[in-house]
């Protein structure tokens, strides 16, 4: 089985889908991730882009993700790209992939990244092409997901939790690469938030710990 995670940015894949990546991977399938857009001047120091790519670099090794594609679109500054350019970016991805299963950002999150990558990843992932994916979820990510504005349009509604309790050590650990966006709790980027975010995932569902997507689509 081949799983594709789509990431507006570096740390975003593990923040969302970090354990259940490294279940997949444990179980023998193979795991890529696309990570959307990198850091530009005069928003980002080119010391601050370099060191979170080093980070990713590392922290994928680590997890033993098969292939990371750098697509280097414009951080935060995602609408000031062709919006074709953007799903071209995307498709060439799953075009070459070819994944069964395909994570992405939900779209309700509160970062206009997340939210083009979304729709792009949705229109990349039409069931129109000769390649169709079975299943698609959204993720959750932590200070994007939980802090928008409170409308029933951006609630993120999970339908499908993935049992992590073996491996989510692993994903705090690959979380720990992420040095330059790790923040102290009470902050929600931070090690702590991330295993309580587990705990509660996982209480709904009566397991010790527990990643929480919502089902945009599967094919039987």
């Amino acid at each position: 089985m081949i799983v594709l995670v789509i990431a507006p940015h570096a740390d975003d894949e593990i923040l969302g889908v970090g354990a259940t990546m490294a279940k997949y991977l444990k179980e023998g399938h193979k795991v890529y991730v696309c990570i959307a857009t990198k850091g530009r001047a005069p928003l980002f120091s080119e010391e601050l882009v370099e060191t979170v790519l080093e980070e990713a670099g590392k922290c994928h090794r680590y997890l033993g993700i098969e292939k990371t594609f750098y697509l280097d679109l414009p951080a935060a500054m995602l609408e000031t790209v062709q919006r074709h350019e953007v799903n071209r970016r995307i498709l060439e991805v799953v075009e070459e992939v070819e994944p069964d299963i395909t994570f992405i950002p939900h779209h309700g999150d509160m970062q206009k990244d997340h939210q083009i990558i979304a729709e792009a990843s949705l229109v990349a992932l039409r069931p129109k092409y000769l390649h169709r994916v079975k299943e698609i979820y959204a993720y959750e990510t932590l200070s994007e997901t939980e802090w928008n504005l409170p409308h029933a349009a951006n609630s993120f509604l999970p339908n499908v939790y993935h049992d992590i309790s073996d491996y989510l050590v692993v994903k705090l650990k690959a979380m720990e690469y992420y040095r330059s966006q790790l923040a102290e709790f009470p902050n929600p980027r931070s090690l702590q938030a991330m295993e309580a975010l587990a705990r509660v995932r996982g209480s709904t569902v009566n397991v010790k710990a527990a990643e929480a997507f919502a089902l945009v689509r599967m094919l039987l």
